[in-house]
């Protein structure tokens, strides 16, 4: 899946709302990921994590959904 400009350096991203991390690396399903990409970017309810990594997202509460 070819990532959005915006997350070019991103491998984990996290929705705000529902406070789950999508890893953009690891996609089984383009299609429904790009749905989900689209809403993130249309609601702004997105956050990125640093250092980017599994264990610093779940350190603030988030938990990864495999899409």
């Amino acid at each position: 899946m070819d990532k959005p400009s915006v997350f070019s350096h991103t491998r984990f991203l996290g929705d705000k709302r529902t406070q789950q991390v999508y890893d953009l690396e690891e996609v089984t399903n383009e299609e429904d990921m790009s749905i989900i990409l689209d809403e993130l970017l249309s609601a702004e309810t997105f956050l990125c994590f640093s250092p980017d990594t599994l264990a610093e997202a779940r350190n603030r509460g988030y938990r990864l959904r495999v899409v």
